[in-house]
């Protein structure tokens, strides 16, 4: 026998549905001379080993990704704001290549504890970045630079071969964090906000928090 509950419409999905949705991306980005230069390896991977799934958005270290209403915008900026605040710039080394068997290949970010540090700053604001039951954040813990993702087999076992042998060098300075957003459907991204690291003490953050 039904319950009645599995009769009746999922309201609050109904009210979801009508209103604006967005896809996001927190991001660590290089600075320019470095992007262009894992850039050109993207494309010189993609015109070596053809086919499959060619991304050459802007280089970047993800550091979570989330879909939300665009009406809960403010109020997530408003968090990573402050989660900014009180952070401090940080160096990245980047070296050489690693992989995920058996479809993804990037450039190996050397430089882990500050960065997961963020992300566990981060994380404390997972409440509002969350959607629904189904889709939840996604942090990042192992970071990364992507190079290649979504390759088929034939792609994966020659591309590895020869960039498991290269060599790749790279350093940049983390003073900021980007909030990316496209619209959920859509291909482009735009950036929301760029927040810096101004590692303010912690009586500053916490009237920031209340103002």
């Amino acid at each position: 026998m039904k319950q009645l509950t599995d009769t009746l419409p999922d309201y609050g999905a109904l009210y979801k549905s009508g209103l604006r949705t967005n896809e996001y991306q927190l991001v660590l980005s290089p600075h320019e001379e470095l992007r262009n230069k894992i850039l050109a390896v993207k494309k010189t991977f993609h015109e070596t080993y053809p086919g499959g799934y060619a991304n050459f958005v802007r280089p970047h270290i993800l550091l979570a990704k989330f879909t939300q209403l665009e009406m809960m915008e403010e109020k997530i900026l408003h968090r990573l704001r402050l989660a900014a605040n009180g952070y401090h710039p940080f160096k990245v080394e980047l070296k050489n290549y690693g992989a995920y068997p058996t479809h993804s290949i990037y450039v190996n970010v050397i430089t882990r504890q500050p960065i997961q540090g963020l992300v566990k700053e981060i994380r404390q604001s997972q409440r509002l970045m969350k959607y629904d039951k189904d889709r939840k954040p996604h942090f990042i813990d192992e970071p990364v630079i992507t190079i290649a993702s979504r390759l088929q087999p034939w792609q994966y076992e020659q591309g590895w071969l020869e960039y498991s042998h290269r060599q790749f060098t790279g350093r940049f300075v983390a003073d900021s964090m980007l909030l990316l957003k496209r619209r959920t459907g859509d291909r482009a991204w735009q950036i929301a906000e760029r927040m810096e690291f101004k590692n303010l003490p912690v009586n500053i953050r916490q009237g920031e928090l209340f103002a």
